[in-house]
């Protein structure tokens, strides 16, 4: 055999092998397991959509520097964001976008308002794309869905825990338990279903009168006449159910503007947002209540300051913990189910007993029947000092709660 010939065999054979390898190489980064995040991240709740993107990314770059999913491979997540827009029509719509632009989709997160999150999870339970949801409304996991997972407490729930321990707060720092309770309130599926459940008993059961219950649709352009009416009833005490920042600012000043001088306790984030602090005097947010599904808390220092330093956030909101922490329910399930099947990743969040929840306040990583996170709690929040911050539960507060004079 002539010289070149031996040489052209090599060859044949070198770049046999290489072709050979190429697939063994391919083979050794596998393909990365898409999560949705479907939230609003136009409209006037762009905002808060925005926050739980950056949660999302964080909790998606945290599971991957632990490696991934291991049992697949160590296969990274990767997020798909879906803007929901800002009403039920438009979150409908990217639903349904969602589940045919990604059909490789395991799982997602959304969808910020309980409205929208109602209307999301009819289209991902077609689909048979588990979802979890910080949404609070009782109705979203009312409906028998085997494929949808709400994180926080509902909102009945949610007054339950959180009247108790205002009213003795009041009572333990002034000597006085409020007796009287006024309510302003917009007509989202989140605030009217707390609003049900007080009304319902609750308010009677810690010994609260409603004198006053005024609901608007968002956005508000005038907020005279619910102040007015909230004025008259003379209360003790006023829950304050707004969702759009715009529609806090409008009310905190008109409460201003009449001298209405009342501890206002919140329901929701709302009154908590950043952006509260662009447009609303520091000293008109000053003590200041909100029970909230999550904060930043104790515990997550680290966290939280990664969240300034990368984004420039000044706190971390619930809409940003809560959708880092999906990321890690999300890892555990992928962990138990092993399979990039919808179906078999709806069957492991069911089957979960991830032990006592690391981000999120209260109970375990572990749903019932219907998608409740088993003992799920909530945050109390309080401005002080131009921030809001933990006071509630102790094991997480960051500051003493102090309850607002008048």
């Amino acid at each position: 055999m002539t010289l070149p010939k031996r040489l052209l065999l090599a060859g044949t054979a070198l770049a046999a092998a290489g072709l050979a390898a190429a697939p063994a190489a391919a083979q050794s980064k596998p393909e990365p397991i898409q999560i949705g995040l479907i939230a609003p991240v136009s409209g006037i709740y762009a905002r808060p959509g925005t926050v739980m993107r950056m949660g999302a990314e964080m909790g998606v770059e945290d599971v991957n520097k632990a490696g991934g999913i291991a049992c697949l491979g160590n296969a990274p997540l990767e997020l798909a964001v879906v803007d929901s827009g800002d009403s039920v029509e438009k979150a409908t719509n990217a639903a349904q976008r969602m589940v045919a632009d990604y059909p490789k989709l395991v799982g997602a997160t959304g969808a910020y308002l309980s409205s929208f999150t109602l209307a999301v999870s009819e289209v991902t339970e077609r689909a048979n794309l588990p979802l979890l949801t910080l949404s609070y409304s009782d109705l979203i996991t009312g409906r028998g869905f085997k494929n949808i997972f709400q994180t926080s407490a509902t909102s009945g729930a949610q007054a339950e825990i959180a009247l108790p321990i205002i009213l003795d707060l009041a009572e333990k720092q002034t000597g006085k338990r409020p007796q009287t309770v006024a309510v302003i309130t917009d007509n989202t599926a989140a605030s009217l279903s707390s609003v049900k459940r007080m009304k319902d008993g609750l308010l009677a059961d810690v010994g609260l009168k409603l004198v006053s219950e005024e609901v608007f649709t968002p956005p508000l352009t005038d907020a005279t006449s619910l102040v007015q009416q909230i004025r008259r009833g003379r209360p003790d005490l006023l829950f304050f159910l707004p969702t759009v920042i715009s529609d806090s600012k409008l009310i905190l000043e008109k409460m201003q503007e009449f001298r209405l001088r009342v501890p206002t306790v919140s329901f929701g984030i709302a009154i908590a947002e950043p952006e509260v602090l662009n447009t609303v005097d520091p000293k008109l947010l000053e003590g200041v209540m909100s029970a909230v599904a999550n904060w930043g808390a104790k515990g997550q220092e680290e966290l939280i300051q990664r969240l300034k330093d990368r984004y420039g956030e000044p706190w971390m909101t619930q809409n940003a913990i809560s959708t880092y922490g999906d990321m890690w329910v999300f890892k555990a399930a992928l962990e138990k189910s092993c399979s990039r099947d919808r179906a078999a990743l709806g069957k492991a969040l069911r089957s979960l007993d991830g032990g006592e929840a690391k981000f999120y306040p209260g109970g375990t990583i572990a749903f019932d029947e219907a998608g409740h996170r088993k003992g799920a709690s909530l945050t109390i929040i309080q401005w002080q000092n131009g921030v809001p911050v933990t006071v509630f539960p102790e094991a997480l507060a960051l500051s003493q709660a102090k309850w607002p004079t008048p």
